[in-house]
C-alpha cells in the first residue's frame, strides 16, 4: 500500500522580473529556434529560453541528425523556409549529405541505395530518393547559433521553465529558475517549444499524453570500409567524418518498458538502461561486425530519443483522415518520413490552446492525433511549425491582437514570403 503523499509549507515570496519583452519563446529545440528568428526577422523583440547549454535540442544533442523529411515522396519539396536555410548553411561548409535535386523521386535502385546507406530512406518500397539531410550536429549548433545572433535574438541558457504566470484567458509570462536563482519573464505572447508542452500545461490547457520507448543514438569512428560494413546488415549508416557510422533508434535492444518522459523516476531509468545497452552494442559490433575491430565510440547522445510525450488538445486537432486534404488556414505541409504521397496541412488552429489568448505552440506537442505525430515530430515540420508560430507572434504584437484573432491570410502571406511552402 503506498505511503499517503507528505506536504511541506513553503513561505510566500517575491519574484523579481528579469524581464520584459514582446515575444518569449521556452525552449531551444529545432521549433524554438525557428520560432524566435522569425518572429525577430518580423520586428519583434524576442527572448529565447534553454534549459541546456546548446540549441537544437534533439536535432544536435539527441543526435537525432538527420533531416526526414523536405518532400512529399514524389520528388517534390514541401518544407522550405528556415529549414532550408539551414540547410544550406551546413551544406555551404560541407556537414550535410542530401541528393540533388534533380534525383529527388527517382527510383533508380543505385541512388536509393546510396541514400538508405546515409539514413535518407525509410518505409516499405518500391523506394524513391526522397529529399532528406545527414547532417553533423556540431555545425547544426554553429548554424543556429549564428541565426539566433544574426537576429539579435536574446538567448538565455542554463535555464528551466518553472510555471506560467496565469492571469484570465492571458498568459502574462513564465517563472523560470537558474543558478542565480528563480526569476520571471513577462511578454506579450509566449510560444511553447518546449517539446513536453511544459508551459500549456503549467497553465491548465487540455492535452494527451503517450508512454514511449526510449533510446540513445550514438555514432562511432575508426570502421573500416563502411560501405561494406552497411552492406553486410549492419544497423547503421554514413554520417559526416571519415569512417564514421551513426546508430540510430534500434541500433540496441529495447528497454524493458515504455516510460512516462515527464517523469523524473522513469527518465532516470531510461538513461541508466539506455547507456548500458549502448556499452554493450559497441562490445558486440567491435566482436562480431565486418570493420568495427578497431572502431571507437565518438559520442553518444546528451538526450534521450524522446519523440513523444504530451500533446496539445487545441482549437483543432488534426486527425490521421485528413491526410492529403488541403485546409484553409495551413501555415505549414509536412510528408511522412516512412510514406510515400502522404502529405498533412498543417492548420494554424493546431498552434492555439482553447483556453489562452496569447499562447502559440510549436513543434512536437502541437495539437495533432498520436497516428498524425509520426509526421509532425520530424525536424522539418517542427521548424516549420515554429516558423509559422513565431511570424504569427511578431504580426500579433505588431498589430495589437492576440495571436488568435489574426488574419491567417496575412500570416500565410508572409510565411511564402520568407520562403514556406503552403501551396502545391
Amino acid at each position: 500500500m503506498a505511503k499517503p503523499l507528505r506536504f511541506i509549507e513553503e513561505p510566500a515570496r517575491s519574484t523579481p522580473v528579469k524581464a520584459e519583452t514582446q515575444v518569449l519563446v521556452v525552449g531551444g529545440g529545432s521549433a524554438g529556434v525557428s520560432a524566435a528568428v522569425a518572429a525577430a526577422r518580423q520586428g519583434a523583440d524576442v527572448i529565447l529560453v534553454e534549459r541546456l547549454g546548446y540549441l537544437g535540442g534533439l536535432a544536435s544533442g539527441g543526435m537525432i541528425i538527420l533531416l526526414l523529411t523536405l518532400d512529399d515522396g514524389r520528388g517534390r519539396q514541401v518544407v522550405g523556409g528556415l529549414c532550408q536555410e539551414v540547410t544550406e548553411r551546413l551544406d555551404q561548409r560541407g556537414a550535410a549529405q542530401f541528393p540533388s535535386q534533380d534525383e529527388w523521386g527517382s527510383a533508380d535502385e543505385t541512388l536509393v541505395q546510396r541514400d538508405q546507406s546515409w539514413g535518407l530512406v525509410w518505409g516499405h518500397g518500391p523506394h524513391r530518393v526522397r529529399y532528406s539531410v545527414a547532417y553533423d550536429p556540431e555545425e547544426l549548433k554553429f548554424a543556429l547559433n549564428g541565426m539566433v545572433e544574426d537576429a539579435r535574438v536574446q538567448l538565455l541558457m542554463h535555464t528551466h521553465a518553472c510555471e506560467s504566470i496565469v492571469e484570465g484567458d492571458r498568459i502574462a509570462g513564465v517563472t523560470f529558475q537558474s543558478k542565480a536563482g528563480r526569476f520571471a519573464i513577462l511578454a506579450d505572447v509566449i510560444i511553447d517549444a518546449s517539446g513536453d508542452g511544459d508551459i500549456f500545461v503549467s497553465a491548465g490547457s487540455a492535452y494527451e499524453k503517450e508512454k514511449v520507448l526510449p533510446w540513445l543514438w550514438f555514432s562511432m569512428g575508426g570502421v573500416e570500409n563502411p560501405d561494406d560494413a552497411i552492406r553486410a546488415g549492419g544497423w547503421f549508416f554514413h554520417t559526416i567524418g571519415k569512417d564514421k557510422v551513426l546508430l540510430p533508434w534500434g541500433a540496441t535492444d529495447k528497454v524493458s518498458r515504455k516510460i512516462d518522459a515527464t517523469d523524473p523516476d522513469d527518465l532516470t531509468y531510461a538513461e541508466l538502461e539506455c547507456r548500458k545497452q549502448v556499452m554493450a552494442e559497441v562490445d558486440r559490433l567491435r566482436k562480431e561486425a565486418p570493420g568495427f575491430r578497431n572502431a571507437y565510440l565518438c559520442h553518444i547522445a546528451d538526450q534521450l530519443g524522446i519523440t513523444e510525450s504530451r500533446r496539445l488538445v487545441g482549437e483543432y486537432m488534426l486527425s490521421r483522415e485528413e491526410m492529403d486534404i488541403p485546409c484553409e488556414d495551413v501555415i505549414a505541409i509536412t510528408g511522412h518520413w516512412t510514406k510515400y504521397e502522404s502529405l498533412y496541412y498543417i492548420p494554424y488552429r493546431s498552434l492555439l490552446p482553447k483556453e489562452f489568448s496569447n499562447l502559440l505552440v510549436a513543434g512536437r506537442c502541437i495539437s495533432v492525433d498520436h497516428r498524425v505525430h509520426h509526421a509532425t515530430k520530424e525536424i522539418p515540420p517542427c521548424m516549420a511549425t515554429g516558423e509559422a508560430a513565431g511570424t504569427a507572434a511578431a504580426l500579433a504584437v505588431q498589430n495589437g491582437l492576440g495571436p488568435k484573432a489574426l488574419d491567417v491570410k496575412k500570416l500565410q502571406q508572409q510565411l511564402e514570403t520568407r520562403g514556406a511552402i503552403l501551396r502545391l
